[in-house]
C-alpha cells in the first residue's frame, strides 16, 4: 500500500471516529447517572434486597442512601448487598436539626449512621444539610458563625469515618448558595464541596448562570429535576421549561457531572418515577444532539 493510500485511510478513520463521537454526544451520560431519594420515597416500601434488585434491573451503577423514616437498622445490610451486586452507594444524607444536633453532640440516629459508616468498606460522600431551626431569630453574622462551627464539627466526624463532606442545598438560610460559599470560605477546607439540587433551586432560574459561576469551583454533584419557575417542587425531567438550558449552562461553565435523578414521590412506585426521569433525559439528549448537528 503506497503512502498516499495510507494517509487516505487514516483520514477516513478519523472522520468516522469524529462522526461517531458527534452522534453519541449527550447532554447527560445516562449510563453514569445515579439514583437519589429512593429509600423512603417508594409506595412499595421495598426491602434492601428488593431495592438493590430494582436498581440493578434498571442498570444503575450507583445511588445515594437516605435513611428514610429514620430507621438505620438495615443500613449495613443494604451497603453489603449493594457491594455484592457491584452497585456503589456514592452518597449518604445527614440531616441536622437544632432540636437534636449541636456542636459536640449528634442525635442518636445521626451518630448511629456515622458509627455504621466507620465499619463499612464503601465510603460515600456525606451530604449534609441543616433544618432552618438552627437560624431562627439570628442575624446574618450569627447564622454564619453557628453554621461554620457545625460544619467544622461534622467535618471532623466525616474524617473519622473516612468520608468526604458536601454541603447540600435544601431550603432556608443554609440552602442559599451564597451562604454556603461564605461557610466554605470561613472553614477553609478545600475537601468540602457543594451538592446542588434543582428541586431546591426554583428561585435561581432567572439568574442561574450567575449562581453557577459562583458555585462551580466547589461543585461536586448536581441532582436534576424538571424545572418550571412557579411550578411544582418535584417534576419529571423533560416536563419542565428550564432544565434543558440549566444543564446546558452547567456544561458551558465546565461542569460535566456527576449527575443524579430523583425518586422523591412517596405515593408512587419509585421504579416508575426513575423510569420517567430516564426517559426525560433521553428526550433532552435528543434535543441536544439536534442542536449540535445544526
Amino acid at each position: 500500500m503506497d503512502k498516499l493510500n495510507k494517509i487516505g485511510i487514516i483520514f477516513l478513520l478519523l472522520i468516522q471516529c469524529y462522526s461517531c463521537e458527534k452522534k453519541t454526544d449527550q447532554l447527560v451520560d445516562i449510563d453514569e447517572v445515579s439514583a437519589w431519594c429512593v429509600k423512603g420515597f417508594d409506595v412499595l416500601d421495598r426491602t434492601p434486597k428488593q431495592r438493590i434488585e430494582m436498581l440493578k434491573e434498571m442498570g444503575f451503577k450507583r445511588y445515594g442512601y437516605n435513611r428514610g423514616k429514620g430507621d438505620i437498622s438495615q443500613m449495613i445490610k443494604e451497603f453489603n448487598l449493594a457491594e455484592e451486586n457491584n452497585i456503589e452507594i456514592n452518597s449518604i444524607f445527614l440531616w441536622l436539626n437544632a432540636k437534636r444536633d449541636s456542636v459536640g453532640k449528634l442525635s442518636e440516629e445521626n451518630q448511629g449512621l456515622l458509627n455504621n459508616l466507620k465499619t463499612l468498606e464503601q465510603k460515600p460522600a456525606i451530604w449534609v444539610s441543616f433544618s432552618n431551626n438552627f437560624f431562627e431569630n439570628l442575624n446574618e453574622s450569627q447564622s454564619l458563625d453557628i453554621a461554620v462551627e457545625m460544619v467544622k464539627f461534622i467535618k471532623i466526624k466525616a474524617d473519622e469515618v473516612g468520608c468526604s463532606l458536601a454541603l447540600y442545598n435544601h431550603t432556608g438560610w443554609f440552602g442559599n448558595p451564597d451562604n454556603q460559599i461564605k461557610i466554605l470560605e470561613q472553614v477553609s477546607q478545600d475537601s468540602i464541596s457543594i451538592v446542588y439540587n434543582f428541586h431546591h433551586a426554583h428561585e435561581h432560574i432567572d439568574d442561574f448562570r450567575t449562581v453557577v459561576k459562583k458555585i462551580k469551583p466547589y461543585l461536586s454533584y448536581v441532582n436534576l429535576n424538571g424545572m418550571i419557575k412557579d411550578g411544582p417542587k418535584i417534576l419529571t425531567i423533560g416536563k419542565g421549561k428550564s432544565e434543558f438550558e440549566m444543564i446546558k449552562c452547567l456544561k458551558e461553565e465546565g461542569f460535566n457531572g456527576p449527575w443524579g435523578i430523583l425518586g422523591h414521590i412517596k405515593t408512587e412506585d419509585v421504579q416508575k418515577v426513575l423510569k420517567r426521569n430516564i426517559d426525560g433525559l433521553k428526550l433532552l439528549n435528543s434535543q441536544y444532539l439536534d442542536i449540535e448537528e445544526k
